[in-house]
């Protein structure tokens, strides 16, 4: 059975949200799939899934959130290689920086190895059932990928 890490950082509860709707796509498609809240978590739990997926906001000007910081410095000691993994987050269009900090855990996984299974997804706000669709599709692709690697 495939295994899922996903792992969020979530201030106004939308990133929880997004976590949740992937925890159930992955949960649907037969995966046994764990989900923690950043400031909770090793990053070295990543090394012990097929699968590695962050959601997070991003704080003030395009950086990470002050809770992921450990998490994001601890990633990059990791070699992920054989990992598939997926980025994804909430953020506000009306800031310039709008959800960068995916962008930066996305740089992360590929500097230690792990496979991209798909394309970020970026929800403005609140996840509507478009975004839904989206990560139900993300969630899809990034298995697949997976399965392809015979993880």
């Amino acid at each position: 059975m495939t295994k899922v890490k996903i792992v969020y950082a979530s201030i106004t509860g939308n990133d929880e949200d997004i976590a949740y709707v992937l925890t159930e796509k992955f949960e649907e498609l037969g995966c046994d799939v764990d989900m923690s809240e950043v400031s909770q978590t090793d990053a070295a739990d990543f090394e012990d899934t097929d699968i590695c997926v962050i959601a997070s906001y991003t704080y003030d000007q395009g950086i990470v959130p002050d809770e992921a910081l450990d998490f994001y410095d601890d990633m990059q000691d990791l070699n992920l290689s054989g990992k598939v993994y997926g980025v994804c987050g909430s953020g506000d269009t009306f800031y310039e920086d709008f959800c960068r900090a995916v962008d930066e855990f996305a740089k992360v996984f590929e500097e230690v190895g792990a496979t991209k299974g798909a394309d970020p997804v970026r929800v403005e706000l609140d996840p509507e059932q478009d975004d839904i669709d989206n990560l139900d599709h993300f969630a899809e692709i990034i298995y697949k990928k997976a399965q392809e690697m015979d993880l």
